[in-house]
């Protein structure tokens, strides 16, 4: 149903725990899926934070530019996801991001075709969250952002942190009108940690709030360092809590903005025609058919899960006819 990226700026926002949370948080109807991939070119921080080194740093993104040259870059985005539900079911998953920032210019060439997978993973079931860290929503990773249905922005609403936000989000919303689907997928989410209202923060970045998490150190760093992410607490903490509610406003925009994008929407409707005589009543206009939010597109059945374990993240490996078991088979437990 929706493509998101999520991004920061300087001063560490809080782009990364924002997906992750927003990975944890994320409704999913019967027989759908979410998935985080992790493009941030600067690199990734889940596998050494929250994961706190114990999956296999050999899965992730660095694989899929090999892979595309080979005409194989959606069958191996699969074979290096990891799966991060609490009960192994397969439903939350994971792409780590790079190891080394100089592996970034190497997915030169494999950004373009990276949203093309992420459209047919829509297409076919699967939500997809897309970190873009504090610079991968501009310079080559930058076509993310331009095609997906919502790009959100962390904020913190501190004065350094809406300084700092302020010409990213002017740069980004002036990116979108010129090379993307319009500034209207831009939105903003709100870390309350200073002292100024959402309606300030909004007017003053010109893109509206549609997420408010409280400044909670001790459960975001659980999503930032590692820690027991099936705990009670955590998971009924105000962070979390928060981010169910942020994942319902994501989804209402992405859906808005598709029912407006899509041929024949608000925006290309064509105009009611004239009565034939003066006589004739007018036929009001068909309204436009909403975007369903609850109901989803069935999907083939979901792929085996190799060995899971409760609350451990593990390589998620689907069966598929040929297929051959790569290195990393092992089952990487760790308490996320």
């Amino acid at each position: 149903m929706a493509v998101v990226t999520i991004s920061g700026g300087s001063g560490a926002p809080g782009a990364t725990t924002t997906a992750l949370a927003l990975l944890l948080a994320w409704p999913l109807a019967e027989g759908r899926r979410v998935l985080l991939l992790e493009c941030d070119p600067d690199g990734g921080a889940v596998l050494a934070g929250a994961l706190e080194g114990r999956v296999d740093a050999g899965y992730g993104l660095r694989h899929l530019a090999v892979a595309d040259r080979r005409g194989r870059l959606a069958e191996t985005l699969w074979e290096q996801l990891v799966d991060l539900s609490p009960n192994g079911s397969g439903d939350r998953l994971l792409l780590p991001g790079l190891t080394d920032p100089a592996q970034a210019p190497g997915l030169a060439y494999t950004w373009e075709p990276l949203v093309t997978a992420c459209q047919d993973l829509d297409a076919n079931g699967c939500d997809v969250l897309v970190d873009l860290g504090r610079s991968g929503a501009h310079g080559p990773s930058a076509v993310l952002a331009r095609r997906a249905d919502a790009v959100l922005v962390t904020v913190r609403s501190t004065l350094r942190g809406l300084s700092s936000a302020k010409p990213r989000i002017a740069a980004l919303s002036a990116d979108l009108d010129a090379e993307g689907t319009g500034s209207d997928a831009l939105g903003l989410v709100l870390v309350q940690e200073g002292p100024y209202a959402p309606t300030e923060v909004g007017r003053a970045l010109g893109a509206p709030v549609v997420g408010l998490l409280p400044f909670e150190p001790r459960s975001a760093r659980v999503l930032s360092d590692g820690g027991d992410s099936g705990d009670r607490r955590f998971v009924r903490s105000a962070l979390m809590r928060s981010a169910r509610s942020t994942a319902d406003e994501i989804r209402l925009l992405a859906g808005r903005r598709r029912l407006r994008l899509r041929p024949g929407g608000p925006q290309t409707a064509p105009m009611p025609t004239a009565p034939a005589t003066p006589a004739a009543a007018p036929t009001p206009p068909v309204p436009p058919i909403p975007v369903p939010l609850a109901g989803y597109a069935p999907r083939p059945p979901v792929p085996q899960v190799f060995a899971p374990q409760p609350f451990a993240p593990q390589p998620y490996a689907p069966q598929t006819p040929g297929a051959q078991s790569g290195p990393g088979q092992e089952v990487a437990r760790a308490s996320f």
